[in-house]
């Protein structure tokens, strides 16, 4: 039963997004959906199930909320924030947290005036089971140290169902890297730590939009360690795809599981190196057939709240890291830095 004392939350964009995320967040005992909004909304209004509609966020921010969920385009992703925040809302962003580094400052400024607040963005492949075991076996030391990952994540075009906002520069900020290939730089860092060193290719030379539909990086963090990363708006067959090099074996991340069911099945391939002349003798594939990601995610977010506890994973920080590393991909490349004017990233 739904606690009568949950939390009263709004979602600032109501759009394929924002309807799964109230699915889990209506689940959760300590929270309520109240109210939304979208620019569908012609005007205000109840839907069926008693929360209200509107057409716009700052009708929305005048209702009696304790928590602001932002589904919303990278250009207002950390205005809304920062107003919800400034409200006295505990607040959860959809990545990217902005449209550049710039934006995701601005919000850990007013943040700190805010300390009581909880801040989570949602870098959603971080709560996917392939990347938690993942994850597990690589803290647990038995495979050894990180080597190396070589890592390909992409799809078929760069406007979605969404809207054609993501292709235009002003709007989005950039173009598949930003949008898709955040994810991929995130569970990388995850894995490894902030990469300090960039080399990268940027091309808009296929959809020849505002923004990049591909871009190739190679990075290197403080030990060394090197990622091979190609983030694509031109893979045909959409595809997944992260390998990780250990001192003792490997793990290949395939797959993953989305709404759109186009990634294909998610599984985790683990291999200990031996004295086969192939490497490694046999595989561990696991198969995951759920995606509770969505649902864990907001748990987290709900439980920091009611128990007073900093963000375990998705902080402002980690935010700020990944947008970093972004940036830096965008920035190393010269003719992508002078077409756009790119600053580096500090």
């Amino acid at each position: 039963m739904k606690n009568v004392g949950a939390l009263k939350v709004g979602i600032a964009g109501y759009g394929v997004v924002g309807k799964r995320r109230r699915e889990f967040i209506d689940k959760n005992p300590h929270l309520k959906t109240v109210a939304v909004c979208d620019r569908k909304f012609k005007k205000s209004g109840f839907l069926s199930d008693g929360a209200r509609y509107f057409s716009n966020y700052q009708q929305l921010l005048r209702e009696q909320l304790d928590v602001l969920f932002v589904s919303l385009p990278n250009y207002l992703a950390s205005a809304v924030t920062i107003s919800g925040i400034k409200r006295g809302l505990h607040v959860f962003c959809e990545k990217p947290p902005g449209r550049d580094v710039k934006d995701i400052k601005k919000v850990i400024a007013v943040e700190k005036s805010s300390p009581t607040l909880v801040l989570k963005y949602g870098f959603n492949h971080r709560y996917h089971d392939s990347v938690r075991q993942a994850l597990g076996i690589i803290k647990s030391g038995r495979l050894g140290e990180i080597i190396n990952m070589r890592g390909v994540y992409g799809k078929s075009k760069i406007i979605p169902f969404s809207g054609g906002w993501r292709a235009e520069r002003r709007f989005a900020g950039g173009g598949i890297l930003l949008d898709q290939g955040i994810h991929m730089v995130d569970l990388m860092q995850l894995f490894c730590g902030e990469f300090t060193e960039v080399k990268s290719y940027v091309s808009n030379s296929y959809w020849k939009h505002g923004v990049e539909d591909n871009a190739y990086a190679l990075m290197r963090d403080k030990k060394g360690r090197t990622a091979l990363l190609h983030s694509s708006a031109t893979q045909w067959q959409h595809r997944f795809s992260l390998e990780i090099a250990l001192t003792m074996g490997y793990l290949e991340l395939q797959g993953i599981l989305s709404g759109s069911k186009s990634y294909g099945e998610e599984r985790l391939i683990i291999g200990r190196k031996d004295d086969s002349d192939t490497g490694t003798a046999s595989e561990e594939v696991v198969t995951y057939l759920e995606d509770n990601s969505w649902r864990d995610e907001i748990n987290e977010f709900a439980e920091a709240i009611v128990s007073h506890k900093p963000i375990k994973s998705g902080s402002s920080q980690d935010a700020l890291s990944t947008m970093k590393t972004v940036y830096r991909i965008y920035f190393a490349d010269p003719k992508w830095r002078r077409a756009f004017n790119i600053k580096k990233p500090e």
